[in-house]
């Protein structure tokens, strides 16, 4: 069995993979063997610690630093990718952004660049992997969604839009690209404990005291606990499922909640 989940001599993509929640999915793809190649966008220096971190785990890792929403310079990201390093058979789409602002409050060039960067940027990087996924006879697309794909909240409504229409977007590339034996899933993540999370993970920040109420696990999420998702959505344990998001969320999506006094 443990051959289904094996990644050796794949080459995964992932974005935004300089830290958090992509680091952690990446670590997880090399460590069943895939070869990793990383982009960020912000910062060279970033990226190039994040690479040497990968590195120092014993992973085979690479980095290119690319807008994903710039389609030319994701169009010769990908070129180089594929010319430089090797073809591309997992793309993990997790790059993006959240802006907390009400919607009445946000203005269009807020609301505009989340959508860009969580939703549009997917079909740029994608439309310049899968070509060569199915000139090649199949691929892994994994896009990453979030309990916002399917649930509201107060202020983040540029970001829901985004993670609503990328939970269709996924099932729609699923449909079109199937026939190519290319799978096209979506993971879900719910609340992890990050770096951007530390703040409110305190006991007794009323946040924090809801999420573990919240969730029926009754903790937040390790980042590590999304590497068995990626894994599995990468390897040949997933060639019959496609247009499906696994939500890694420690069950809040399966329950309405439970009293307070409980």
């Amino acid at each position: 069995m443990s051959e289904l989940f094996d990644l050796a001599g794949k080459t995964a993509l992932v974005t935004g993979a300089t830290h958090g929640l992509g680091m952690a999915m990446a670590m997880g793809l090399g460590k069943a063997g895939a070869r990793l190649v990383i982009n960020g966008a912000s910062s060279q220096t970033k990226l190039d610690a994040a690479v040497a971190a990968y590195r120092d785990a014993g992973l085979q890792a690479d980095g290119l630093l690319f807008d994903v929403t710039d389609e030319a310079q994701v169009n010769d990201a990908i070129a180089r990718i594929e010319s430089d390093f090797a073809p591309i058979d997992v793309l993990v789409n997790n790059a993006g952004i959240i802006k907390r602002i009400p919607l009445l409050e946000m203005p269009l060039a807020d609301w505009q660049q989340v959508i860009n960067t969580d939703l549009t940027s997917v079909f740029l990087v994608s439309k310049a992997v899968v070509p060569g996924m199915i000139q090649r006879g199949g691929g892994k697309v994994i896009n990453i969604c979030s309990m916002m794909s399917e649930l509201g909240r107060n202020s983040v409504g540029a970001y829901a839009a985004a993670k609503g229409g990328l939970k269709m977007l996924t099932r729609n590339m699923a449909t079109e690209w199937a026939k190519h034996n290319v799978q096209v899933n979506g993971i879900g993540p719910g609340y992890f404990a990050t770096s951007q999370t530390e703040p409110i993970r305190v006991d007794g920040h009323p946040f924090n005291d809801f999420i573990i109420s919240r969730t029926p696990a009754g903790r937040w999420g390790d980042p590590e606990d999304l590497q068995g998702a990626a894994v599995f959505l990468a390897s040949r344990a997933s060639d019959f499922v496609s247009g499906q998001v696994l939500y890694v969320d420690g069950g809040i999506l399966a329950t309405i909640g439970k009293p307070a006094n409980e």
